[in-house]
């Protein structure tokens, strides 16, 4: 039975016609209006998916785009596009009375969200038993078909050998490999538009960011970056990957979620340019944002400077350099170690504030 104090004055009609789509508030029912073709409509103006503002976004045919991550709902029924009707958001009815535009706030469907199978990065962050792992990540692009060596690279790949001859397992990602889209300002939004996993990697399910995510998140004790020296940065394609880190350190922010706990970062520096202290710097920053822990001495850098364009000889120096070697192989030393101590210093927490934990052996 419909209540006279359900129905709630939302205003003068020839005002609310203006505009084809507005966000209102009322009594903390976020409702999206809609006007059009002389008819009015009125669904719920928080979305399925994680709230996004309904009534802020678009009219796409008769279904209204979210703005956050674009779903579409009716802008009357409230029902999913098609493929997609078992999600709805709730309708409400409206009257014209004197002039003005009235909504009932008891809507006349309910919302209904439709199992969706979760992405396998929604999962428990739980550390598998085993040996210290370690992921280099190579930020370095080269032409497809077409490969160089690369200094930063071939210093990454020393670091990796030298941890699997310690015991370590390890494996070598290279972003110049695997094909993502560039962060799209989600965040820029709202900061809860910017989810975890990353909106992109739940939408796209050909976008490879999702390697990096479970190698970072899931699979590694020590993160090694390997970057060339950019115009005195570090390459496009680091960040192109940190950028779309983000929702990554944006659970910090907005959940006090910690999802890399216990890591090690390090990092190789190398470059015919100078400024590898402020390339350093930036990476230790954002790493340090992020969650990781550092070990003594965290990178290992070469450049030739600022007036040496001879990049052959730099290749050449690099190649033949038993310092820089050593120095990869060290740096391997100390992440392990320092590996090690967070996660031994992990399982013992776990032994002190649960009781006990098997499984974990180093």
């Amino acid at each position: 039975m419909e209540r006279r104090d359900d129905w709630r004055d939302l205003g003068p009609v020839a005002d609310l016609s203006r505009q084809e789509v507005r966000q209102v508030t009322i009594d903390r029912t976020r409702i999206a209006l809609i006007h059009r073709d002389g008819e009015f409509g009125a669904i719920s103006g928080a979305c399925n998916h994680v709230g996004g503002p309904l009534g802020e976004g678009t009219l796409d045919g008769a279904y209204l785009v979210c703005p956050w991550h674009y779903w579409k709902f009716h802008w009357k029924t409230g029902e999913g596009e098609p493929g997609f009707e078992e999600d709805r958001v709730p309708a409400f009815d409206l009257k014209e009375e004197g002039g003005h535009l009235w909504v009932n706030l008891h809507p006349r469907s309910p919302r209904h969200k439709a199992p969706h199978e979760s992405h396998p990065l929604t999962r428990p962050i739980e550390r598998e038993s085993g040996p210290i792992r370690i992921v280099g990540i190579s930020t370095t692009r080269m032409t497809d078909g077409h490969p160089r060596f690369s200094t930063s690279d071939a210093l990454l790949g020393i670091a990796l050998e030298a941890g699997r001859e310690r015991g370590a397992d390890t494996k070598m990602i290279r972003l110049e490999e695997l094909r993502f889209r560039a962060c799209e300002g989600y965040y820029s939004k709202s900061a809860r538009a910017c989810t975890w996993p990353c909106s992109i990697t739940q939408m796209d399910p050909l976008d490879r960011m999702a390697e990096v995510y479970e190698a970072f998140v899931y699979w590694a004790d020590v993160i090694v970056v390997a970057t060339p020296i950019r115009w005195g940065a570090a390459s496009s394609l680091y960040y192109k990957m940190v950028e779309r880190m983000n929702c990554v350190q944006n659970q910090e922010t907005i959940a006090n979620r910690h999802l890399l706990r216990n890591k090690v970062a390090a990092f190789v520096i190398t470059g015919g340019q100078d400024n590898v202290q402020a390339v350093a710097g930036q990476m230790l920053g954002f790493f340090a944002e992020v969650g990781c822990q550092f070990p003594q001495f965290p990178y290992i850098a070469h450049s030739r400077g600022w007036s040496a364009e001879d990049m052959e000889n730099n290749v050449i120096h690099v190649m033949q350099s038993e310092p820089l070697r050593e120095g990869a192989r060290s740096l391997a030393d100390r992440c392990i170690e320092m590996a090690e101590l967070v996660v031994a210093g992990h399982v013992h927490g776990d032994k002190l504030t649960r009781g006990g934990r098997k499984g974990y052996h180093l």
